[in-house]
């Protein structure tokens, strides 16, 4: 069986010089549309609950870590022996409780005691407690992450009630510019609207970018199931009714309740 060591000398092979042409000429820049689709790939398997899928998808995921330490190796940045100290440091490090002295018998204490070590470190609230959270996250996840952020120290609703009369506001501002023809600010109200949102997800203890990723798996099923159902009887999307449509996606969801 195939060890470690064997994809670092496989990946060293591919860059030298009697390698591979394409992956002789990547940078950290050029892969990183690679990195985002196999981090979206290895998600999907999960959502699917896809064993076999999650095992491949995962090996590619590797892959693209030990191109980059490959890539920083030959620059003389770090290797991937650096990288994989410097997580096994840090692991240790942020848990005192199974590799020190300390206690912690709840996830919260973990939470707690990891947040002050990170603070510790520099790693938290140097400039501001929103600092850390990347900016190229998806835009609900980082929404849920900054307001979660906020939310620790005070920055929060005390009743989700408080939050949905906040969203009726947003909704009324919304139609208001939408009534004005005012673009910029259409889509101003518009992202308001989705933050509000996303807050009452996280005040209720749900990652609305995980709820809206199931909600999405859930229409793309309910909507090939109205195509497979008109193909079938010989009709198209494009000649069927709206009530048609209506029709079958209320059968979907019938179908999805007789499964549960």
């Amino acid at each position: 069986m195939a060890e470690f060591q064997d994809l670092v000398k496989i990946m060293e092979k591919l860059r030298s010089p009697g390698g591979c042409p394409w992956d002789r000429e990547q940078t950290h820049s050029s892969l990183r549309e690679y990195l985002l689709e196999e981090t979206c790939e290895v998600l999907e398997k999960i959502d699917e609950d896809d064993r076999e899928g999650l095992k491949e998808e995962l090996g590619d995921l590797l892959l693209q870590i030990v191109f980059h330490a490959q890539i920083a190796k030959e620059n003389g940045d770090f290797t991937i022996h650096d990288v994989i100290d410097a997580i096994c440091e840090k692991l240790i490090r942020r848990h005192p409780h199974v590799f020190g002295n300390e206690k912690a018998k709840t996830p919260e204490d973990v939470s707690v005691k990891w947040h002050q070590i990170k603070e510790k470190e520099g790693k938290v609230g140097s400039e501001s407690i929103l600092q850390g959270v990347p900016r190229t996250l998806p835009s609900l996840h980082r929404c849920y992450k900054l307001t979660k952020r906020a939310a620790r120290v005070g920055f929060d609703w005390e009743r989700v009630e408080q939050i949905f009369d906040k969203l009726s506001e947003e909704k009324e501002e919304l139609l208001a510019a939408i009534e004005e023809g005012d673009r910029e600010r259409i889509e101003d109200e518009v992202g308001d609207l989705l933050f509000v949102t996303a807050n009452i997800a996280r005040f209720l203890g749900v990652n609305p970018e995980l709820a809206l990723a199931k909600t999405n798996r859930k229409f793309e099923e309910r909507f090939n199931y109205i195509e497979k159902n008109l193909n079938k009887n010989g009709e198209s999307l494009e000649e069927a009714s709206l009530e048609r449509m209506e029709e079958l996606w209320r059968r979907a969801k019938e179908e999805e309740e007789k499964r549960k």
